[in-house]
């Protein structure tokens, strides 16, 4: 039970993170150039959008998931 309502809690505060943020971003660091001694080092800023079905769906999922597991229990009592 423990570990069916901790995944379902991750999976809906996941969810509602994603609709709340919509994106998220992270820095990349690459090597442009190396002239002897002197490095040249380029920072690009890259952001990545979650889709609202995939925050919605993480939602739907974790509920279904902790319902399962209340049904279970409630199975066993």
């Amino acid at each position: 039970m423990k570990v069916y309502a901790i995944v379902a809690t991750v999976l809906i505060v996941a969810g509602i993170l994603a609709l709340v943020y919509g994106q998220f971003s992270y820095t990349k660091e690459s090597d442009s150039a190396k002239l002897g001694p002197i490095e040249l080092t380029v920072n690009e800023k890259k952001t990545v959008n979650i889709p609202v079905w995939a925050g919605a769906g993480s939602i739907v999922v974790g509920a279904g998931i902790l319902v399962y597991a209340l049904m279970k229990t409630k199975a066993v009592l």
